[in-house]
């Protein structure tokens, strides 16, 4: 959209605002063409008919169109109202909205690092007894099944539940918290 298109919006919003009637009409209508290509992009093999996202956008701007900075762009402001309307369409249809990452990533915090360094891991298994070490760090170090660590360690499977509850029983007194 061109700086002069968003400037006349802005200009058609504010007389209409004013009482401007012909202002606000013609101000509808080029908010409806901005919506509409929105709407179609968006709902492409949906379901949802475009027209009744872009009405009920055209019905919401209107009841809330003092909400509108008059200092502030315009589109921002119909787009946010378009996207509410759209995701609204979806929820009544029992679908998700696909939302491209690159469009909220700025909004998300970096994830916090949960690995577990090599260091801890042999700090957390010396302190179990040497069968407990062999069992948790078979199942969950190594990645191993129960049956595969109770045959390669000569013991039934209960006996392998039973170390390995009790050796992440013991590290979790250990290290972990309340």
């Amino acid at each position: 959209m061109s700086a002069l298109a968003e400037d006349e919006l802005a200009r058609l919003l504010r007389a209409a605002i004013a009482g401007d009637e012909n202002a606000y009409e013609r101000f509808l209508r080029q908010a409806a063409c901005f919506v509409r290509g929105f709407a179609r992009k968006r709902i492409a093999r949906s379901g949802l008919d475009p027209e009744d996202v872009v009405q009920e956008t055209l019905l919401a701007i209107h009841l809330k169109r003092h909400t509108w900075r008059e200092d502030g762009p315009v589109m921002p402001w119909i787009y946010a109202i378009a996207r509410h309307k759209l995701i609204d369409a979806f929820r009544r249809q029992g679908r998700r909205i696909h939302v491209e990452i690159g469009d909220v990533a700025d909004s998300y915090a970096e994830p916090e690092s949960d690995a577990v360094s090599e260091l801890e891991i042999g700090r957390a298994l010396k302190t179990l007894t040497p069968g407990q070490r062999a069992v948790v760090s078979a199942v969950s170090v190594e990645g191993h099944s129960i049956g595969e660590t109770a045959m390669a360690l000569g013991m039934s499977d209960t006996a392998v539940r039973v170390a390995l509850h009790r050796g992440l029983k013991t590290i979790f007194r250990r290290f972990g918290t309340n």
